[in-house]
């Protein structure tokens, strides 16, 4: 509480904020920025939002996701006050990075992995999303909310917690979707938007990285994964495979899933997701990347997936089992190609 209190009084100390969320945002990172915007324009401050990249189309069925600036059209924006939200380290602003070491900052994350990086920082990995403590936030700030606000910042929580279906989904999760739901959340819109929106051609990329899915460790590991060539062959980018590591996870039997993504050429981000009792987020922590135990990632520059993949899956195979070759005969076959 006293962590929640502090970021209170730095709120209410400024007068220009600017809220940031991290690269390769997801459903919570684009409902915490936005539900922080959009409170702290009702109390009276003057706000930016920006992430640093590539919204997914699908959530700008929410026209208030146009508050969230570009960077560029933020460059000569002076805040009195940082806010950055479910980010775990400071890299992951992207270009905004040098910007915080010239102004306050304020952390707000649930990341078990966090550097710290804020002057004042409010990290606790008991929450299942960001958008759970900017909902805390914004009720300590008097923030009054309505239907808009309360579907933005329930979209947070639904999306972190796969719907109410992870193992983070606990009493305080419903009790909060419960608030939301009652100050007019619309869980229908928020699952229509996230879930049953997929395009033709999302559907025949997942085709082919099931072609490419290899089994290990008698069927607790699963992994595949996406060439740069791969997208463009189906007209697709990075955006249209959210949620493919999590469809490998849900194979029966497999305890860990990890898919090898390259967008754009060069690229590569590794997205590691677990069911129960493997913790992904120290295999990302040795590669340099971080998340939450039962999901994490990390991402490399200007590199050759099959050299990350020849790292990666020995690196999780020695953790999950203690030491045991883990790469398969039809990786290899790629790997020396």
């Amino acid at each position: 509480m006293k962590h929640l209190m502090r970021i209170v009084s730095e709120i209410e100390k400024a007068e220009k904020i600017l809220v940031l969320g991290h690269v390769m945002p997801d459903g919570d990172d684009v409902s915490s920025v936005l539900s922080l915007v959009i409170g702290l324009e009702r109390i009276g401050k003057t706000v930016k939002g920006s992430i640093d990249y590539t919204i997914p189309w699908f959530f700008y069925e929410l026209e208030e996701v146009k508050k969230i600036e570009p960077y560029e059209s933020l460059i000569e924006y002076e805040p009195d006050l940082i806010v950055v939200v479910d980010s775990s380290s400071p890299e992951r602003v992207g270009r905004f990075l040098p910007l915080l070491s010239r102004k306050r900052t304020c952390v707000i994350d649930h990341h078990v992995t966090n550097t710290y990086f804020g002057n004042v920082n409010w990290v606790d990995p008991t929450f299942a999303s960001a958008a759970q403590m900017i909902y805390r936030l914004n009720m300590e700030l008097g923030v009054p909310y309505d239907e808009k606000l309360a579907t933005i910042n329930y979209m947070g929580i639904a999306t972190d917690t796969g719907f109410f279906r992870f193992s983070n989904t606990d009493s305080r999760v419903f009790r909060d979707v419960y608030e939301l739901v009652k100050l007019g959340a619309d869980p229908h819109f928020v699952s229509k938007m996230i879930l049953e929106n997929k395009r033709v051609e999302q559907f025949r990329l997942f085709a082919e990285v099931l072609d490419k899915m290899e089994l290990d460790l008698d069927g607790k590991l699963v992994y595949s994964y996406i060439t740069y060539e791969m997208y463009k062959k189906y007209n697709c980018t990075d955006e249209d495979s959210s949620g493919f590591v999590g469809e490998l996870r849900s194979i029966k039997g497999v305890e860990t899933a990890i898919l090898f993504m390259e967008y754009p050429k060069g690229k590569i981000h590794v997205s590691f997701r677990s069911k129960d009792w493997f913790n992904v987020s120290e295999v990302a922590s040795k590669l340099g990347g971080g998340g939450h135990p039962r999901a994490a990632g990390v991402t490399f520059e200007n590199t050759d997936i099959f050299e990350i993949i020849k790292e990666v899956i020995p690196l999780t195979v020695s953790l999950m089992a203690g030491g045991k070759s883990g790469i398969s005969k039809t990786f290899k076959e790629d790997l020396h190609r």
